[in-house]
């Protein structure tokens, strides 16, 4: 990462459009297109997950779309959502059948334990996954990585359905 900021500030100083106020307008233009993709790029290989995404999408990898994700998710994490989904089925009956805040809010935040808890842990396997794709550029960890991203994205709508139902 030390290499990649040091490598992403001189590009930076290279290319920055103050450099060029007095050039031609093409050169000014230049500049300015290839500062814009530089920053880009560096915001993309900065970030973790849109990193791993992006690789992804470079080897071919990427789901070609909600059907195809769905059908690579985990059959055990497919059960946990349909679990949940339950449950916040159950809480707004209950939210209006008149039961206090207090009640469902609890049942919530339940709910809300495990999914937390597996989000955690796939964010530990995401670091630990990009570390090894790193060090090694071996095909079957940007597999991996490509099942954590694709069970991530279920935790993530998971969580913030919770959140929708416990700010309603």
């Amino acid at each position: 990462m030390a290499d990649f900021e040091q490598r992403y500030r001189a590009l930076s100083r290279q290319f920055h459009p103050d450099y060029f106020y007095n050039a031609a307008p093409a050169e000014r233009r230049a500049s300015l297109e290839k500062s814009s993709y530089l920053n880009d790029a560096y915001r993309t290989l900065r970030n973790p997950i849109s990193r791993v995404e992006y690789l992804l999408k470079l080897e071919g990898m990427a789901p070609k779309g909600p059907e195809q994700a769905s059908k690579q998710v985990p059959a055990g994490l497919l059960e946990e959502v349909f679990a949940l989904n339950e449950e916040l089925d159950e809480v707004r009956e209950r939210r209006a059948s008149g039961a206090p805040a207090a009640e469902w809010k609890g049942r919530l935040e339940r709910a809300r334990q495990p999914i937390e808890a597996k989000r955690e842990e796939h964010e530990a396997q995401l670091q630990e996954l990009s570390a090894r794709w790193d060090a090694t550029g071996d095909h079957h960890v940007l597999e991996a990585l490509r099942d954590r991203i694709l069970e991530r994205n279920y935790i993530t709508n998971l969580l913030a359905g919770i959140e929708r139902e416990l700010n309603s």
